[in-house]
Parts: structure tokens; C-alpha cells; sequence
């Protein structure tokens, strides 16, 4: 069985890029090929890596798709739905000779305008009738993709993520290490540096908490369009040495620094379901975040991601100190369930 994977790959490492990557990780030991096609542009260096295939247009990605060998095309998408992206779609659906699955990771995509004009006759839903298989990350998304006038058969509820400890080499960089040695408690938080995360009230809020714990520090994960004016927002503070924007890191070492925090704050006003709050969950670390509807059990929820709001439960969870919950085992049944989507495709031509 050879799978094509096609979305957001690591660098940088964030939640879909983590899905896919597990995917594949899963394929290749049990002896698959699992090419990738990437979907987005990094400014970090790539690996070595001779299956995955970074296009620098339209024209090179088609031409990868054109000339690679696989049995299933995977796309991963999030986000807004380009014209772009539905051609792409509706390229991999029709390709002779190989099957197509789509992962929708969009979680507020069905509440969004957008979503809202989900029909039978739209573009999306002609595009979307063509794929053989389409998982959705949660029920909301499940409901949208009938709306579209997918069959219900063809539709899989599968959770993105997958939950693991980060490997026994992973060297945490030295400020990171310096940072969680001189700070106590520390708050993280993991995510797009963009403005429906909400992220300038979790650098307001540090400076109440401080008045409580002269110590606490907060860790910023991530990148994006707001990175300029956050830091800007960071050095306007006395307590900007408190404050670490250590960009995107390594996936194993984001999992290190989750569990290394005292508490996550997922202040988020449009947010689906988050692989980094799973992860904090699973590695017993408290997370407070905004009521989107789709939060797991064990989140401290706030209604709306105001300062009073988040101040409140930030202080309630480090008065409380409780212990942290012992780490379970990897939890690998959402990739499991993917496998065997790709088994029951290949089923379906008899190999």
C-alpha cells in the first residue's frame, strides 16, 4: 500500500502538521510507502528527507501528482477553503487509479459564514460528493459534510490526535531550560501567533498573576502574522524578561515543554479541537481555555476569554495545587482508525 500524504508538514510543528506526521510514522513501520506532498512554504530549513516533496507553485505540485505512484491521495486541510484548495481536491478525487481521502481539520469551520452556506448544490459540495472517504475531527464537522450531500457511508469520525512521550534524545534548547529553572509557576501557551487566539490577554494576565506569584513566567509556541506586534506588546511590560516568543520547536520538544509547565491557557476565540490541549491533558498537565463546545473532559473552562475570567481560574488552579495525574499509555487509536480506513479503500479494489 502506498499512501500520498498532501497537507502542512513539519517544520513548522503545529496540530495538523502533528496528525499527519503520526500517520505517516505509523504507515512507514508497518513497511508503507508514505510520500508527502507539502501544502505550505517553511522558512525553516527542511529535512533531508527524499519522500517529501516540497512544490514551489502550482504547476510543481501538480506535476508531483501527475508523476508519483500511490494507491490513496490523503489531503489534510484547515483553514479557509480556497478556490485553490477545492481544485486540488477535486484533482486528487478524480485521479484514475488510486482513491482519495480528505482529513477536515477546521473545527469552527461549520459556525464560521462559510460554513453556514454549506448546500448540496455549491461548488464545495459538488467537489467534496467526489472524494471516496472524508474524516471529520469532530460531530459539528460531520453534520457540515452531510450537508454538502456526502453519503453518510463515506463519512469517518476520527480524532486528530495521538498522544506520545517525546523521544529519550530530545535536547531542550538552553533558554528554554534556563527559563523553566528561574520561574515558578509556568504558564504555556501553544499555538498560531494570530489574533482569533487571543494571545495579548495571556501577556496582560501575567502581570496580575505575578502580584500573587512574584515568580511566574509564560512561554509563548508558535508563529504567525501577530509575532511583530506581540513582541512589541512584550517589551512595553516590566515584566518582559517574564515573557519568552521562542517561536515554532520541534515537536518532541513543544511535548517536553508541555510537561515541564505548571498550567496551559488556550484563550482562543474560533478553536476546534486542539492536539496541544490533548497532549497537556494526557501528560497531566492543568489546562484553562475558552468554551468552544468541543473541549475534552479535565479542561477548566471559561465562558469567554476575558481578564477577569482568566485571572479567576488561573489563580483558582495554582491555589489548588493538585497533583498531576500520572501519564497514561500512548495513546495511538485515532491513527489505528485511519490505517484501517486505508485498508477498507484498498478492500474495495480487491488488492
Amino acid at each position: 500500500m502506498r499512501v500520498l500524504q498532501l497537507g502542512p508538514f513539519a517544520p513548522p510543528h503545529g496540530g495538523v502538521q502533528a496528525n499527519l506526521a503520526a500517520i505517516r510514522e505509523a504507515l512507514l513501520e508497518q513497511g508503507f510507502s508514505c510520500p508527502v506532498v507539502t501544502l505550505t512554504r517553511s522558512q525553516i530549513a527542511p529535512t533531508d528527507d527524499s519522500d517529501v516533496f516540497r512544490p514551489r507553485n502550482a504547476f510543481q505540485l501538480i506535476g508531483y501528482l501527475v508523476r508519483l505512484r500511490f494507491d490513496i491521495a490523503h489531503l489534510h486541510l484547515g483553514g479557509k477553503l480556497t478556490l485553490r484548495l477545492l481544485g486540488l481536491t477535486l484533482l486528487c478525487a478524480l485521479r484514475p487509479g488510486s482513491k482519495s481521502v480528505l482529513t477536515f481539520h477546521s473545527g469552527g469551520y461549520p459556525s464560521s459564514p462559510e460554513g453556514k452556506t454549506a448546500r448540496w448544490r455549491t461548488l464545495r459540495g459538488f467537489v467534496f460528493r467526489r472524494l471516496d472517504r472524508i474524516i471529520c475531527v469532530n460531530e459539528e464537522i460531520v453534520e457540515l459534510f452531510k450537508k454538502f450531500g456526502v453519503e453518510r457511508e463515506r463519512i469517518r469520525l476520527i480524532y486528530p490526535y495521538s498522544v506520545k512521550l517525546p523521544s529519550p534524545e530530545t535536547e531542550m534548547p538552553e533558554d528554554l531550560q534556563s527559563f523553566l529553572k528561574s520561574h515558578n509557576p509556568v504558564m504555556l501557551s501553544v499555538g498560531l501567533l494570530e489574533r482569533e487566539y487571543n494571545l495579548p490577554i495571556q501577556i496582560e494576565v501575567l502581570g496580575l498573576i505575578r502580584k500573587h506569584f512574584p515568580q511566574a513566567g509564560l512561554i509563548m509556541i508558535g508563529s504567525g502574522s501577530q509575532e511583530d506586534n506581540l513582541l512589541q506588546l512584550i517589551k512595553a511590560q516590566s515584566y518582559s524578561n517574564d515573557i519568552i516568543l521562542c517561536g515554532d520547536v520541534n515537536h518532541d520538544v513543544s511535548v517536553s515543554v508541555i510537561a515541564s509547565s505548571d498550567l496551559m491557557l488556550r484563550t482562543t476565540v474560533y478553536d476546534g479541537d486542539s492536539i496541544s490541549v490533548r497532549e497537556a491533558l494526557y501528560l497531566g498537565t492543568p489546562v484553562i481555555a475558552t468554551d468552544n463546545g468541543m473541549r475534552p473532559e479535565g479542561v477548566d473552562l471559561i465562558s469567554s476569554a476575558d481578564l477577569f475570567s482568566l485571572h479567576q481560574a488561573i489563580e483558582k488552579r495554582l491555589d489548588e495545587n493538585s497533583s498531576r495525574e500520572p501519564i497514561q499509555s500512548p495513546d495511538i487509536e485515532n491513527i489505528k482508525a485511519v490505517l484501517d480506513l486505508y485498508r477498507e479503500l484498498m478492500s474495495d479494489v480487491g488488492a
